[in-house]
């Protein structure tokens, strides 16, 4: 599966994303994702055992990320 078809995938299956569907989302690795979700960076909730991250809050944390770019001089 490719990379576009991996979004669509993602876009249809709902808010709720799983770690590594995040991971995919923002295009970085699993352990970073989990580091950023655990860490406090990136919000997430708890389902069960389970630990999912709201679409929204990973538009969130891009959007922040951008403004503090934006804010030190770094975006091009």
């Amino acid at each position: 599966m490719n990379d576009d078809e991996t979004l669509i995938e993602l876009r249809s299956a709902g808010d709720v994303l799983t770690i590594e569907e995040a991971a995919r989302y923002l295009r970085i690795g699993r352990t970073t994702m989990y580091a950023l979700v655990m860490g406090g960076d990136i919000r997430s909730i708890k389902i069960g055992y389970l630990r999912r991250v709201p679409l929204e809050c990973l538009r969130e944390y891009v959007a922040d990320q951008l403004s503090r770019a934006e804010a030190a001089g770094q975006v091009a």
